[in-house]
């Protein structure tokens, strides 16, 4: 099954660097982040604060991530982050990153994620859930 993929442009700020003014590599999950974010709103057709309500979920937490730095960012740079799903499984999910700078790569990322609710046994915890066949049919192409 193939999946549906986003682009979206960002703009590196000075919090996003360290004191050299390169990009300090945690940041870059926080892009991530909101490129996954992003991609499902986009295939969703809702905010996450919607989605999170309408499929009565609490999110999708990261299970696994790696990532390969080619090339440093800085601070005014403005990279593209193409982001694609690339494997749903029953409860999980893997999407790959690729963000350009100038056209050239700089960053490679994989994220595993888990969708996940409330386990009703223990109010502390949380539990897998089935991705809903609704959200599935919607992020394939």
């Amino acid at each position: 099954m193939e999946f549906k993929s986003n682009e979206r442009k960002v703009s590196i700020e000075w919090g996003d660097c360290d004191p050299a003014g390169i990009v300090y590599y945690p940041r870059y999950f926080a892009i991530f982040d909101g490129s996954t974010t992003a991609l499902f709103e986009n295939c969703l057709g809702m905010t996450k604060y919607q989605f999170l309500k309408h499929y009565g979920f609490l999110g999708y937490p990261m299970l696994d991530t790696a990532a390969r730095f080619i090339a440093p960012t800085r601070f005014g740079d403005t990279v593209v982050v193409q982001t694609k799903l690339v494997a749903v499984g029953r409860s999980s999910f893997e999407v790959e990153h690729k963000l350009f700078k100038d056209g050239s790569i700089a960053v490679e990322a994989t994220e595993k994620r888990v969708w996940v609710v409330r386990d009703p046994a223990d109010v502390d915890r949380i539990k897998s859930q089935a991705i809903p066949e609704e959200v599935i049919r919607k992020l394939a192409r």
